[in-house]
């Protein structure tokens, strides 16, 4: 599948497969080759592998006016910063601590001059989680929260909340075809298990539809440096390996589905 918009959301998988792509389907993998893996490894892990990737917008709406007079205005820089606080307390205190969620603050705008107290402040930020269970927690803490701690400041605070990718769920199945395919081309000893990750991915979406897994190709070399990082780079050999693993899934998939028919 050559898709779009993997990382803006919504993401080009949803409308791809509304638009029927995954019509006559059996089964679908994916990949992602991962700068600081070891090149020459497979990971994968069968099951929760990615979270659900939501995105949020606080705004906060007080009253400015000189800052030598705060006294006549209605502070959103001090009400956002209780915010702030607030909010980081959600995963230590209403999340089961045996679940995963993580809630972190991108960008907090307000103001200009130095001498002026703001009538607005913008918080944005993203939230991760694996459950729907807490994923609905957090959201509805969130809610409150905003709302209580506007109102304890004289302000109103809004909350904009927006789902994004789901949770990416292996299949068990497919999991262990990706993990056969792995060491028939490089040994056993480079299939290797994963951690979950805080990331999200809309390959999310075909896996909620059809059989599938999703894996990680290591691409690391000497100096590897995250994604998104200015210095970022990959082993270019990685690609080759990914083509190996999918026409080597496509072998595998089909000997299993003949030999079924």
């Amino acid at each position: 599948i050559h898709q779009f918009a993997e990382e803006q959301t919504p993401g080009g998988a949803k409308p791809m497969v509304e638009a029927g792509c995954l019509e006559d389907v059996d089964v679908v993998f994916g990949t992602h080759l991962w700068s600081t893996f070891p090149e020459g490894n497979i990971f994968i892990k069968d099951g929760p592998l990615m979270a659900a990737s939501d995105r949020f917008q606080i705004r906060i709406n007080g009253k400015g006016g000189h800052g030598a007079l705060p006294q006549e205005t209605r502070d959103p820089i001090v009400c956002g910063s209780a915010i702030v606080q607030g909010l980081q307390q959600i995963v230590s205190r209403n999340v089961d601590p045996l679940e995963s969620a993580v809630l972190s603050f991108g960008a907090f705008e307000s103001g200009g001059p130095f001498n002026v107290i703001p009538d607005t402040a913008q918080i944005t930020g993203t939230v991760r989680t694996f459950s729907t269970d807490v994923q609905a927690t957090v959201k509805e803490r969130m809610k409150e929260i905003v709302s209580h701690i506007g109102k304890a400041h004289g302000m109103e605070g809004i909350l904009d909340y927006n789902d994004g990718y789901p949770s990416l769920i292996n299949h068990e199945k497919e999991t262990t075809q990706v993990q056969e395919a792995a060491t028939e081309l490089y040994g056993q000893e480079h299939c290797l298990d994963m951690n979950p990750m805080m990331g999200g991915e809309d390959f999310a979406y075909y896996l909620q539809h059809k059989p599938g897994a999703f894996f990680f190709t290591g691409a690391g070399h000497t100096e590897a440096y995250p994604h998104h990082h200015p210095h970022f780079d990959i082993e270019e050999k990685a690609m080759l390996q990914a083509s190996q693993m999918f026409i080597k899934l496509i072998e595998i998939s089909n000997k299993e589905g003949s030999s079924h028919g």
